[in-house]
């Protein structure tokens, strides 16, 4: 199988580039988390390093998470693991720029929301299916009202629905919607961030996420417990992951 990961470096050493190597589904599972983490934690720390471009492989950014690793015998291992991995992201003062074409769903959209700045290809269909599956998204109910507002973050954390780029601009989650949103990025780095000093946007990284940070931190490990000791208890939560594997419907019971 091919690493799910791909990694160099460009403009000068200036760029790391990480590119989601799994297509055409590029799933978040356990192998992409720990080589994402690894990228991140290995690279980030680099002083000459201006900025971070995550895009991906084929048609689509991601389909998500892996659904297997939800089930009750896997769940509290991906979870930190996959918490940890964001939290990295949301921790970073190295500009991370994320390039979304396609589907960016579930724990997809949950690692495109934990960098700094998204561009989305205007036919790019993004969303939190989670609740279709009787579960929620733990990193998503913290990191989408820090980008989007409550009232939106309801909205797309309740229904499960996906928007396209365009409305994904309108709201605030993605910067900005191209046909090419690789190149979108990367001109953004070119003009913006490549001539400035490293060690001047690190700082700036720090000043503008002030807050953020501690908040983002504190509501994961208080989400990821509701989850782990609340929903996960429940028979429809995991009745509906079952279900989704099983390819049949859900037969909720409501408890």
């Amino acid at each position: 199988m091919t690493a799910p990961l791909k990694a160099w470096f460009d403009h000068d050493g200036k760029l790391l580039r990480l590119r989601l190597n799994r297509p055409k589904a590029n799933i978040i599972d356990a192998e992409m988390i720990a080589a994402l983490d690894a990228a991140f934690e290995t690279h980030l720390p680099t002083t000459s390093l201006h900025g971070v471009l995550l895009d991906a492989e084929g048609p689509h950014f991601s389909f998500g998470a892996s659904v297997e690793e939800h089930l009750p015998a896997q769940c509290a291992a991906m979870l930190r693991s996959l918490h940890r991995l964001v939290l990295r992201m949301v921790e970073s003062e190295v500009p991370i720029l994320v390039a979304v074409q396609g589907q960016c769903l579930g724990g997809g959209l949950e690692v495109a929301m934990a960098g700094h700045l998204m561009f989305a290809e205007s036919g790019a269909q993004m969303g939190q299916p989670e609740i279709t599956l009787g579960v929620f998204a733990p990193a998503a109910s913290c990191l989408l009202p820090e980008r989007i507002g409550p009232v939106h973050s309801a909205d797309l954390l309740l229904s499960g629905r996906s928007i396209k780029g365009a409305e994904a601009a309108a709201i605030g989650l993605a910067n900005a919607v191209a046909d090419d949103p690789e190149r979108a990025a990367l001109d953004y780095f070119e003009t913006h961030l490549a001539p400035k000093s490293a060690s001047s946007l690190r700082y700036a990284v720090r000043a503008v996420r002030t807050g953020f940070v501690e908040r983002v931190r504190a509501n994961i490990d208080a989400v990821e417990r509701l989850y782990l000791d609340g929903l996960m208890a429940t028979r429809d939560a995991v009745e509906g992951l079952e279900a989704f594997i099983a390819k049949r419907p859900a037969e909720w019971e409501n408890r």
